[in-house]
């Protein structure tokens, strides 16, 4: 039984010329990238090259990628087309395999061989491998049943063909699968670990600057992405800084995790500083209109001391002290001149 798909949720790159496509493809595929564009995503190798695309059937043409709402239990089939513009006959390993999020914030797929719990064990190709003759395309067919037990939620996977030649690192090419289990949703993020670095000043009227990090965690089930602001303040609120335009986050799925480090400048050493982070959860629904949810805000506190105008404050007051101490001898010491002459006076008499 087919169910009718969610629209694509990741956009598409715009239409190249053949020229064109052929210099990226060649970029693409000498780093090992892997990813989802509209219309057919193309790879390179030597004097061989192909492209893969979306099948087109019940579930529509030219789509970007796989998108899928199902129940647990549901079973869908579908097809991955590969076209051979090469000249020589082109053989290609096809699996597929879960999603995650890199380093550098980039949706990516985990290597072939490596295990798979979710989509990538869940959606199978008919077949291990494919070969297409030179100019020719052919229809990888693949089926993707969810598990009885699957969680409601996103995932994310992908079906990829490779290329594996002796002496060379995998070529890939693929597309992404994303799939919503019916269900409730949860949306949720959280900040773990939020510290306040205080860098201080030299001047002891000027301002120090401030680093503020933390660790953006998906909590929920759903794949988010996030709006950020961080500011400082001292005692009562004031003095307030913010710490001006951040980037969104990229989007995480669930469990995943994202650090940041915010530099603040011109901050006040006003001895006790309270640092906020504020995060609004964005979540795109099936066509792709992003929503922002409820935001969950997060402090901690650091001491920011003057410590310039501490040491400054320090050497003044032992520089009264000291001459308190100077003008306390020096009075008793003119006492002390005055009794001695008047005892001198007294004997005279």
């Amino acid at each position: 039984m087919r169910h009718s798909p969610t629209p694509p949720t990741t956009a598409a790159g715009p239409a190249v010329g053949a020229l064109a496509r052929a210099a990226l493809v060649v970029l693409l595929a000498a780093l090992g990238v892997l990813g989802a564009v509209a219309g057919p995503a193309a790879a390179a190798d030597g004097d061989a090259s192909w492209t893969v695309r979306t099948a087109a059937n019940d579930f529509g043409t030219d789509r970007r990628n796989y998108g899928y709402t199902l129940n647990p239990g549901a079973r869908i089939e579908d097809g991955l087309v590969v076209a051979n513009h090469g000249s020589t006959p082109l053989h290609l390993a096809v699996y597929t395999a879960d999603g995650f999020t890199t380093k550098a914030g980039k949706l990516d797929l985990v290597r072939n061989g490596a295990k798979s719990t979710r989509v990538g064990a869940w959606a199978h190709p008919d077949r291990p491998d494919v070969t297409v003759r030179p100019g020719q395309s052919a229809e990888v067919p693949f089926t993707l049943t969810v598990a009885d037990n699957a969680e409601p939620g996103d995932y994310m996977g992908g079906i990829v063909t490779s290329l594996t030649r002796p002496g060379q690192a995998e070529r890939r090419l693929g597309i992404r699968i994303r799939l919503r289990v019916g269900g409730e949703l949860k949306p949720r993020l959280s900040v773990e670990g939020l510290r306040v670095r205080y860098a201080g000043t030299s001047n002891p009227l000027g301002k120090g600057e401030a680093t503020v990090t933390y660790t953006i965690r998906n909590t929920g089930n759903a794949i988010l992405s996030t709006r950020q602001a961080v500011s400082l303040s001292g005692p009562f609120g004031r003095p307030h800084t913010d710490a001006g335009k951040i980037d969104d986050s990229p989007q995480l799925l669930p469990g995943d995790t994202w650090k940041v480090s915010v530099p603040v400048r011109e901050v006040a050493p006003a001895l006790r500083t309270t640092g906020r982070v504020t995060l609004t959860p964005l979540l795109a629904d099936a066509s792709g209109s992003i929503a922002p949810l409820a935001t969950v805000e997060t402090t901690a506190h650091a001491w920011t001391i003057p410590w310039v105008s501490l040491l400054l404050l320090l050497v003044v007051l032992c520089g009264v002290l000291f001459g308190i101490r100077w003008a306390f001898r020096l009075r008793r010491g003119r006492r002390g001149d005055r009794r001695r002459e008047d005892m001198g006076t007294k004997e005279l008499v």
